[in-house]
């Protein structure tokens, strides 16, 4: 119970059932007070949606939409920051009655914006944490697909996992007008997923709906929450059709478990022993589906990363070229396949123009992937068409805020500013990438190149000696040789740098 010192905005009288707020009685449903009432009494914690079911409707049956329409009855009558949600957990009401100040964040966009938040894991299994996040992240990467619609990405929304928030400061802070929250129970190999559409401002649930299916249809589960949240959204967007054309990944749902568990893995990559432990899984999967065409290029991935990251060599890291440009010639159709493929060929095979064909193709059908855009700028970089890359970094980093792999996708400003000539805002882009992701190899050489260009020759240095120290054998010729970048301007301020650093020429 909160304090004597703390005083409330409303009143509950248990006895007569009553809520007064500011004095005045409110109209409020049995269920409503209930789950108010049990709020109120253990307001110094988060109350699970599997707890409040449980209390309030002992011994019934009941869908979890019962409880998100008493949710939304509470809201409307005590406001909407009275009650926050913990994205994957449950909710918690406020009893401080102070005001707080407005979140501000980015412009509205022109098109309907929307974040889809963490649901909560309601299978009693914690250790299905990662089924619930992958499904969430597959429904997400979903709707980025859908034409005219603006999308948070995944990276950005898993940020406010477990944490108390008010849905209107998310929309404030990611700069979108709805919030999509929802829940995943299981019984046996059964599946509920139970979505809920809000309007951020407000509070207000507008729609909500159960999808029920079996574990081995979990991706027509998928496809059908995205038709329909997209269609509630924006009633222009019921004839869509751009779902429905999706292709099932893989028919060996282990394969796609041991997708789920190696992608944390390569995309938070800060050691080595997280890249042999992805390879290990990404194998697994492989082995299961040799023609699971996500797992492959995923595996592609994992090496650009390593190698991006010096953790391993560049000759090392292609062995995947071979598999990267047979994904490409077997007319791969998905996306991020197309991404990660393509990368890896211009990054380890030094075919920038091959890649960038990969990459087209893949923001045609994508526009708003995060690692379809951040990617499309590293290869437009390669060859020097600057204008192009910063455009898709700048829009990477709208779209996935509070990604907390922004070092990496930031990294990508750092050759692309230089480019233009842009050396100021380089290092400064630079030395904050360089704080996020310290362990990134690439951002320590592109640093090097931007105090060196910048005319900060004890900087340069001290990021040679960084350099070195990841990898003693390190020399100019070898730079020159493995380097994707085709402009020769760039080339030549590489040799330029190294020598000026000290480094040998090999």
């Amino acid at each position: 119970m909160p304090s004597a010192k703390q005083p409330l905005p409303f009143e509950i009288r248990a006895g007569s059932r009553e809520l007064l707020v500011k004095g005045a009685p409110v109209p409020l449903g049995a269920r409503a007070f209930d789950v108010l009432a049990y709020l109120h009494t253990h307001s110094d914690r988060v109350v699970s949606k599997q707890e409040l079911l449980d209390h309030v409707w002992a011994g019934t049956m009941v869908e979890e939409g019962n409880l998100t329409v008493q949710i939304s009855a509470l809201r409307k009558a005590l406001g909407a920051r009275a009650i926050s949600t913990v994205p994957g957990v449950g909710y918690k009401l406020i009893v401080d009655a102070a005001p707080t100040p407005l979140v501000s964040g980015p412009a509205l966009p022109d098109t309907p914006s929307l974040v889809v938040l963490p649901f909560a894991n309601m299978t009693a299994q914690s250790d299905n944490d990662y089924l619930v996040d992958g499904i969430v992240s597959d429904l997400i990467a979903a709707l980025t697909r859908v034409a005219g619609l603006f999308v948070i990405a995944a990276t950005s929304s898993f940020r406010y996992k477990g944490q108390a928030v008010d849905l209107a400061d998310v929309g404030r802070e990611l700069g979108v007008r709805y919030v999509l929250e929802g829940s995943i129970q299981q019984a046996g190999d059964t599946l509920r997923i139970t979505p809920q559409l809000v309007e951020a401002e407000t509070g207000r649930a507008i729609w909500s709906e159960r999808f029920t299916g079996k574990t081995s249809d979990i991706f027509e589960l998928q496809d059908s929450m995205t038709e329909r949240v997209a269609a509630a959204i924006e009633p222009t967007l019921r004839g869509a059709e751009a779902l429905r054309t999706r292709e099932k990944p893989t028919q060996d749902l282990r394969a796609y478990d041991l997708c789920l568990q190696a992608e944390p893995l390569i995309l938070s990559t800060a050691a080595n022993k997280d890249f042999t432990k992805a390879i290990a899984l990404l194998d697994r999967a492989i082995a299961l589906d040799p023609g699971y065409g996500h797992a492959r290029a995923l595996r592609c991935w994992a090496y650009v990363c390593a190698a991006g990251g010096r953790f391993i060599s560049w000759d090392e890291a292609r062995v995947c070229v071979p598999d990267a440009r047979a994904l490409l010639e077997s007319g791969a159709k998905d996306p991020l396949t197309l991404t990660y493929a393509g990368h890896a060929l211009a990054f380890l095979d030094k075919a920038a123009e091959e890649g960038l064909v990969a990459l087209r193709k893949a923001k045609a059908m994508n526009p708003n992937s995060v690692t379809v855009l951040c990617s499309s700028g590293w290869l437009h970089a390669y060859v020097g068409d600057f204008e192009t890359a910063l455009e898709d970094v700048q829009r990477a980093l709208r779209l996935n805020p509070l990604d907390p792999n922004a070092g990496f996708v930031r990294s990508a400003l750092g050759p692309i500013l230089i480019g233009l000539g842009r050396l100021d805002e380089a290092v400064a882009v630079l030395e904050l990438s360089h704080h996020e992701a310290p362990g990134y190899g690439s951002t320590t050489f592109s640093l090097l190149m931007a105090y060196w260009a910048a005319g900060r020759p004890d900087d340069a240095k001290r990021m040679a000696d960084l350099m070195l120290a990841r990898r003693p054998d390190w020399t100019l010729r070898e730079t020159l040789r493995v380097t994707p970048f085709k402009y020769a301007p760039h080339r030549q301020l590489f040799a330029d740098a190294l020598r000026g650093c000290g480094i040998p020429e090999g």
